[in-house]
């Protein structure tokens, strides 16, 4: 079903007054990562730069399933969205995926201008699921790295961060979602998600995958929108890195909760009114960050 999905899509027509193409830069391997541009054909003036990572476990999908997404934030934000096609797991486990996603915005940045984009008004890194963890490793590598322009903004739909098995002590007592998973494995998605992490064979004490553990910390990183469900093995992943980036780093966060909810409904039941609402959080949390980074430049 995912991969008609992906065709389909693949075979639309971007809507009018938006172009898009693809746009392969080099791998630290030799690899060519395909980014997927959508951007304004004819801008009303500057536009912020946005590096999206689609949904899928790290083991599935493509660049194809968040094209709708990135299309709307062209058309609601006047942005330049670079949707990154990074490769998956089993054939490319962990690190391949995170360095891909790396690679591709140390790229995106020192060609923004090619792009047609002005990262001084808005530079966002962002995804959904797997997409979300990617986007929190690469908030820390930017930071650590001195990415130049740097980022202004993390979009993170339902992240994770932070394994059962790396809990720091003083979290456990906020962290329960992944032993309630196991009581309703169904319910919770409990063993697709488990299945995805076991072919991603990710190191679960590694910054790459498990950034909430970075030995840096997360001082100086740039304001945070988060997005969780309620019925979600993730959900205290999330959760708690929202609490700790807020309340022991003074960092600007929005959260959108969806209370008895599972993980990333609104693809399922799109059509369900609180999946309307969730693309709407989408839309309004995108805005909030762009306004965080104006004030930044101001």
């Amino acid at each position: 079903m995912t991969q008609q999905m992906e065709q389909d899509l693949e075979d639309s027509l971007a809507p009018e007054g938006i172009e898009e193409f693809i746009k392969r830069i080099p791998a630290r391997d030799g690899f060519e990562i395909p980014l997927r541009i959508h951007r304004p054909e004819k801008p009303r003036t500057g536009s912020p730069l946005i590096v999206y990572h689609h949904f899928g476990g790290y083991c599935m999908g493509s660049s194809a399933l968040a094209m709708p997404f990135c299309r709307s934030l062209v058309q609601r934000f006047n942005a330049v969205c670079v949707n990154v096609d990074y490769r998956l797991a089993p054939e490319h486990p962990f690190p391949t995926p995170i360095n891909d996603c790396w690679d591709a915005l140390q790229w995106v940045a020192s060609n923004a201008t090619e792009l047609g984009a002005d990262p001084s008004l808005g530079f966002i890194v962002g995804g959904e699921s797997s997409g979300g963890n990617i986007s929190i490793v690469l908030t820390h590598l930017a930071r650590d790295g001195n990415l130049s322009p740097p980022l202004t903004g993390q979009f993170l739909s339902l992240p994770s961060c932070l394994p059962p098995e790396t809990v720091p002590e003083q979290f456990k007592e906020y962290y329960h979602s992944w032993e309630q998973a196991k009581i309703s494995p169904k319910l919770f998605g409990y063993d697709m998600t488990v299945m995805f992490r076991k072919a991603h064979a990710a190191d679960i004490r590694s910054p790459l995958f498990a950034a909430f553990n970075d030995p840096n910390g997360h001082a100086e990183l740039p304001p945070a929108y988060l997005q969780v469900c309620g019925i979600d093995p993730v959900r205290d992943e999330g959760i708690v890195y929202e609490k700790v980036l807020r309340e022991e780093y003074g960092i600007m966060t929005k959260l959108d909760v969806y209370p008895g909810l599972p993980h990333a409904f609104w693809q399922v039941y799109p059509a369900f009114g609180k999946a309307k609402q969730a693309y709407e959080d989408m839309a309004e949390g995108f805005a909030w960050l762009l306004k965080q980074g104006n004030y930044a430049h101001a």
